[in-house]
């Protein structure tokens, strides 16, 4: 019994089991129907939102592909419409080429019946003129040479007054349009510049406060003038003159070393050859900031930079340096603002020519220790330093060593002759002086018919007598032209020269 129960129960289980299999398997697979059909929908509605989408993108596409069509119609007519404008003009230009052409054509056949016809004309005129002088020559009895060299020495006698007078008048036109724009130029440089000068020496006399100093500066057995000279290059002068001594050397700038040094020694009252060195070497920087800044005031005032340091250093140098009774630096300060107020008055570079009128006697720094011209010393320095050519030809040139090549060079010529042709700007010596008058005066008698030349205030004229028999009134302006040519080839001086001619007839007689 309990056994059946065992069974009954076991059967009662497995098919509670498989009832619930069942009913669990139908209801998985409604699930699943019902998702098949959830997910069928879904697809649909992608599809038809597909669709819309499609068809939206479809009409874009159309729009968009219709305005661009439209543009590109539209942009291919405006090209169709300006290439035929295009071909209009060039048909109507090559229908103005093609009457140009047909004008031109008709023309050169003109000019060749016209030239055919001036050469008949000449033919015939060249036929008339041999024919007539043949006549000529027959009645005059003389060839066509012979007559012509005495039509010429008759012309020429009869034209050598009105050639003279010819040329004093144009001479006379000429210079005075050219004098007075350059007395204007020249007149406003020279009213905006004035600059002290100095003398030329080559000696410095330094004054002593008693002669017993002579003996201290000597020192024992000379040591102590040995130091002096050995260490500043310069010759100390003890002579016989009064409570002074004199310092000599050609070199300017070892002159003030040992001038201030000497001066410096006496006021201290230690002269000894280490108190000696040590003096010197202090004076020594003390002048070379003094030259730098000198030159680098001298830059500044003429508003000139870029210029190499050893350039700068060589300039500071001319502060110490005289020529002719002007001071160098000072000198070519002056130069410098003359040919800028020169340059701006003639609409060049007012910087550039102050530039080379600033540079153009840096030669002269240098010219104690270099052989040769100091404007070509000069030269070689700025090409050296990387100056530009136009600076370098214009130092070269401004004493007429080689040929001006712009007009900047001329300017510093120009403005170097005023700076020195100043009232007591330059000295000479007696020597000198007179060989220049001599030299003028030998120059003007020279010339053919000249019986005698002077040479009055100061050289600035030369008088000329000529002689009465050397042709007539007109021909002596002639005779004061070449003078005047051949004293600006061959002589170098100041300023300008009168060159004045005298012809003079006299008659005597006695009465007895």
């Amino acid at each position: 019994m309990g056994f059946v129960v065992l069974i009954s129960s076991a059967l009662t289980a497995a098919a509670g089991v498989a009832v619930g299999y069942y009913v669990r398997k139908f209801h998985d697979e409604k699930k699943i129907l019902s998702t098949k059909k959830i997910a069928e929908q879904i697809l649909e509605e992608a599809k038809r939102e597909a669709e819309t989408k499609k068809r939206e993108m479809l009409a874009e596409a159309r729009e968009e592909a219709l305005k661009i069509r439209h543009e590109l119609e539209r942009e291919i007519k405006e090209r169709r419409n300006e290439l035929q404008r295009a071909e209009r003009r060039i048909e109507q230009r090559e229908e103005s080429l093609d009457r140009k052409l047909e004008n031109l054509a008709r023309k050169e056949e003109e000019l060749k019946a016209k030239l055919a016809e001036a050469e008949r004309t000449r033919q015939a005129a060249e036929a008339l003129l041999q024919e007539r002088i043949a006549k000529l020559e027959e009645v005059a009895g003389l060839s066509r040479e012979e007559a012509k060299q005495v039509l010429l020495r008759e012309v020429e006698e009869e034209a050598s007054s009105a050639i003279g007078l010819r040329l004093k008048e144009l001479e006379e036109s000429f210079k005075r349009e050219a004098d007075k724009r350059a007395r204007e130029i020249v007149t406003m440089a020279i009213q905006r510049c004035a600059v002290d000068h100095t003398s030329e020496v080559t000696v410095s006399v330094v004054t002593l406060p008693s002669d017993d100093m002579k003996g201290r500066i000597i020192g024992r057995e000379g040591r102590n003038i040995r130091a002096f000279e050995s260490l500043t290059g310069v010759d100390l002068i003890v002579d016989d003159t009064p409570e002074a001594v004199t310092l000599s050397c050609f070199d300017p700038v070892r002159r003030e070393i040992a001038r201030i040094s000497l001066e410096r020694l006496i006021l201290d009252g230690r002269i000894h050859p280490a108190r000696i060195e040590e003096i010197v070497e202090k004076v020594s920087r003390e002048v070379e900031e003094h030259m730098l800044e000198a030159a680098e005031n001298a830059l500044l005032e003429v508003n000139v930079e870029g210029v190499h340091p050893e350039i700068v250093k060589t300039l500071g140098r001319l502060a110490y340096r005289s020529s002719y009774g002007q001071n160098a630096l000072a000198h070519s300060l002056e130069v410098a603002h003359l040919a800028g107020v020169m340059a701006a008055e003639l609409g060049l570079d007012e910087v550039l020519a102050k530039r080379a009128g600033l540079l153009h006697d840096i030669g002269k720094a240098i010219d104690c220790q270099v052989e040769g011209s100091h404007a070509l010393i000069g030269a070689d320095l700025a090409k050296r330093y990387g100056e530009p050519q136009v600076i370098v030809n214009a130092i070269a040139a401004h004493h007429e060593e080689e040929e001006p090549k712009s007009p900047y060079a001329v300017l510093v010529l120009a403005a170097d002759a005023i700076s020195a042709s100043r009232p007591g700007a330059r000295r000479e010596s007696i020597e000198a002086y007179i060989r220049r008058l001599e030299k003028l005066e030998n120059l003007a008698s020279s010339f053919e018919g000249v019986e005698k030349a002077y040479a009055i205030q100061a050289g600035r004229e030369v008088r000329v007598m000529i002689s009465p028999e050397a042709g007539d009134n007109g021909s002596i302006y002639k005779i004061a032209y070449d003078i005047a040519r051949k004293i600006e080839e061959d002589l170098k001086y100041p300023g300008q020269i009168k060159v004045t001619v005298i012809r003079e007839l006299r008659a005597i007689e006695f009465a007895k």
